[in-house]
């Protein structure tokens, strides 16, 4: 579904050149949940941006069902991290879930249809007349996300989506993005910075090393496919994928490749 290839990104100004990617080449398939993790300013926004048709690859290319992204694609949705940001405060929640439908050429009840369903398939069926100002912070990122479902995108690109909200409501929004992913087939590159967030989503978990960015690892995420946030976390297994997870990320830090982490009680990899 997604193919990057050599992707390269220098930003340049003011005299000065800032190497953000250097090399980054993996592939996420379709109906897969990805979870991108690694070192603060490590380049992850960055790769997302250029995945998203946002921002232009210096090198190498980005490729959406084999077709190169050249600009933001029509099967592709977005969530930013900045809820706040990204949702128009004066419109109404049913309004701003319903914006990006009228690029396509749809009757109005068609939209009215897709915008009622996106709502309540994240829990806000009721909060279509409300203004974004009104809701909490969870349930801002909730519209969000079901703006995003309403496009009936192929593919889900998430920024750190959860990174504003308290533990509890990021706990039941990871819930709710497993489940969505279950329900609705959506292929998922999620970027966040909290490893266990990443082992708790992912199918996959794809560590990038300190900038310039390279792929450090890929690591399979062989927990079962029910998974809840009070077993899942104290499981061994969980415990065994977020270490591995964490020595890679720290090694990625101080610039040691991954064949030279020391390995103890590591997961096999695939």
């Amino acid at each position: 579904m997604l193919d990057i290839r050599g992707l390269h990104k220098v930003y340049e100004g003011s005299g000065r050149r800032v190497e953000a990617v250097r090399d980054l080449t993996f592939t996420v398939s379709a109906g897969e949940l990805v979870c991108l993790v690694g070192p603060s300013g490590c380049g992850k926004t960055t790769l997302l941006k250029c995945m998203g048709g946002l921002l232009t690859p210096t090198a190498g290319e980005v490729l959406l069902s084999g077709k190169p992204v050249s600009g933001p694609p029509p099967g592709m949705a977005f969530v930013f991290q900045e809820y706040g940001r990204s949702l128009f405060p004066w419109m109404r929640v049913g309004q701003n879930v319903e914006l990006p439908l009228k690029q396509k050429n749809l009757t109005k009840a068609r939209r009215k249809e897709l915008v009622a369903d996106a709502l309540e398939s994240v829990g806000l069926a009721d909060a279509a007349g409300a203004y974004p100002w009104q809701l909490s912070g969870g349930m801002q990122q909730r519209v969000a996300i079901a703006r995003a479902l309403a496009y009936e995108p192929q593919v889900l690109l998430m920024d750190e989506p959860f990174a504003a909200v308290d533990a509890q409501t990021r706990a039941d929004l990871e819930d709710l993005v497993r489940g969505l992913w279950r329900e609705r087939g959506i292929t998922i590159l999620f970027v966040t910075h909290d490893i266990d967030e990443a082992v708790y989503l992912g199918e996959r978990v794809i560590v990038l090393s300190a900038s310039p960015t390279v792929v450090q690892e890929q690591l399979k995420v062989d927990l079962p496919d029910e998974r809840d946030q009070l077993h899942t976390r104290v499981a061994p297994r969980f415990a065994e994928l977020r270490t591995h997870v964490y020595e890679q990320i720290q090694a990625a830090k101080r610039g040691i490749p991954q064949d030279a982490v020391t390995k103890s009680n590591t997961p096999p990899l695939h």
